[in-house]
């Protein structure tokens, strides 16, 4: 598997990463013996990036993770998040103080089994708590041992700029794919200005780009991907059309619409990591093989004037609140 450093920290990657979220929440049926083979075969296939939180389950995907990796923790690179808090009335909030950084730390520590985690994100930026008070507890944590590198989720570019004069942020976790291109406006060249690095999740759009499923039906009652603006009736017929592109160029290409997808993310620049989210090791084995797609700058091309525009945002309401903050 090619390597990648994130950003100018030093911090080098799997090419391809893998986010673990649904193997533990919102995707439907869970199986932990599933998962942890994924998990397994990823480090396998050289797959070493690994990608959690706290909120996924709550709880259980860093434990899920923790179990995987138990006797082959230096193979993989464990990066996880913070300050997204389900209380006990299944309300979500953002925390960002910085008590809660520390406090935090230590229960992803417990859960993961290991005594560091990698990479370290905040995973929506607190509006109530300067970026500097918060960015100034995770680097208390660099300076103890528990965390290697710090990084920022769904962060706007004067945030990232403020936050990374505390302490250097070697990534940025946004949503970056074929059909949200978000970050090309402000947040990509600030982090090539500073040399971090961008971590791009739901690279295939939560599965939709390969063409696995073509209506609400095809997925499970507790998906929660039913909820996304996306993949509303009125936004299906439209963005169909855009995965139905995909697949005809891939095929084409001779590749797997998943695989395009994450070659034209890989493309994007050496400092971008694509981390598809999967709990099945035939999937994992599939988008594995994307990095061995190379597009032509004419392959580009086509991508970019053949692709119709996506319909609808790519949260509800109150999740788009709280990105690019």
């Amino acid at each position: 598997m090619e390597k990648r450093k994130l950003g100018s920290t030093g911090l080098e990657v799997s090419a391809i990463g893998l986010g673990c979220m649904g193997m533990s929440a919102f995707y439907g049926t869970i199986d932990e013996a599933e998962s942890i083979a994924t998990i397994e075969r990823a480090a396998e296939l050289g797959v070493t990036l690994l990608d959690t939180a706290e909120v996924y389950g709550p709880n259980t995907n860093e434990e899920l993770v923790g179990r995987a990796v138990a006797g082959r923790r230096e193979q993989v690179v464990i990066a996880t998040k913070f300050g997204m808090v389900i209380d006990a009335d299944g309300s979500r909030r953002i925390d960002g103080a910085p008590e809660t950084v520390r406090r935090s730390i230590d229960g992803s520590l417990n859960r993961l089994q290991t005594d560091y985690v990698d990479l370290y994100y905040q995973h929506r930026v607190d509006p109530g708590v300067p970026i500097e008070e918060t960015v100034g507890a995770m680097a208390e944590l660099v300076e103890q041992g528990k965390v290697r590198y710090l990084g920022l989720s769904e962060a706007s570019a004067a945030t990232i700029r403020r936050a990374h004069a505390v302490h250097p942020i070697a990534a940025v976790q946004s949503e970056y794919s074929l059909w949200t291109r978000d970050p090309e406006a402000e947040v990509l060249p600030t982090l090539r200005e500073l040399g971090i690095g961008l971590v791009a999740y739901s690279p295939l759009g939560r599965g939709f780009l390969s063409g696995r499923f073509r209506s609400l039906q095809e997925l499970e009652p507790d998906d929660s991907r039913r909820a996304g603006p996306r993949f509303a009736e009125e936004n299906m017929g439209s963005n169909l059309k855009l995965a139905e592109t995909v697949e005809r160029l891939a095929g084409e290409k001779g590749t797997t619409a998943a695989q395009l997808a994450l070659a034209w993310v890989l493309a994007q620049g050496q400092g971008v990591v694509p981390i598809p989210g999967t709990k099945r090791r035939s999937y994992l084995e599939q988008n594995a093989a994307a990095v061995e797609v190379e597009l032509t700058p004419e392959e580009l091309g086509r991508i970019e004037a053949e692709l119709p525009e996506v319909a609808g945002e790519r949260y509800d309401e109150p999740g788009m609140s709280i990105v690019n903050r």
